[in-house]
């Protein structure tokens, strides 16, 4: 059992993105997780969860914040991903890298820290799409999506892999007010 920490944007918006992924049939990304930007990746998030205490720590000690959606970028050529912008989201993903303190391979492996990019991943070639339609996506995405917004993050979301490659929502953690709303609301 896995499980990452995520943000989402608004309903609004997560609906639109579906919809836009939904435009291409082999794309089966929205079989494996809901539109997310990554705050915290696997590694380090144990199935005994004594990790969640401390995440629940460091929101209850952080303010919202307003992170920036911006244009379509690429991974190489395989992974398709909207651009996200927030200096506070660098140091929340920080504190929680920190708190929790996976080993530096786990740092590595999962691109956190130093290697930190925050996105919003709308495609990637091993979930369906060839290099081509995930080009032709990009080019589109730039039109369709178009405007990029800012949105307010109240809280992050901890998600849990519920079978291979498929997460689901776990668990809310309101940043600085400590309210947690349960699983599969």
């Amino acid at each position: 059992m896995q499980f990452f920490i995520g943000i989402v944007p608004s309903d609004e918006y997560k609906m639109k993105l579906i919809d836009f992924q939904h435009k291409w049939k082999n794309n089966r990304i929205t079989d494996v997780v809901e539109p997310h930007i990554t705050l915290k990746a696997q590694g380090g998030l144990t199935p005994d969860e004594k990790w969640l205490s401390k995440v629940k720590r460091v929101c209850n000690n952080f303010q919202s914040f307003q992170i920036k959606l911006d244009k379509p970028m690429f991974f190489g050529d395989d992974i398709l991903y909207l651009s996200a912008t927030s200096n506070e989201l660098y140091k929340l993903h920080k504190s929680i890298v920190l708190e929790i303190s996976p080993t530096n391979d786990l740092i590595k492996k999962y691109f956190e820290l130093d290697d930190f990019v925050p996105h919003l991943t709308l495609a990637k070639t091993n979930y369906g799409l060839s290099k081509k339609e995930l080009s032709d996506m990009g080019n589109l995405a730039e039109k369709e999506l178009n405007p990029f917004p800012t949105f307010e993050v109240r809280f992050v979301r901890v998600y849990q892999e519920i079978e291979t490659n498929k997460y689901i929502k776990y668990l809310d953690i309101s940043l600085n007010d400590n309210i947690i709303s349960a699983s599969n609301s």
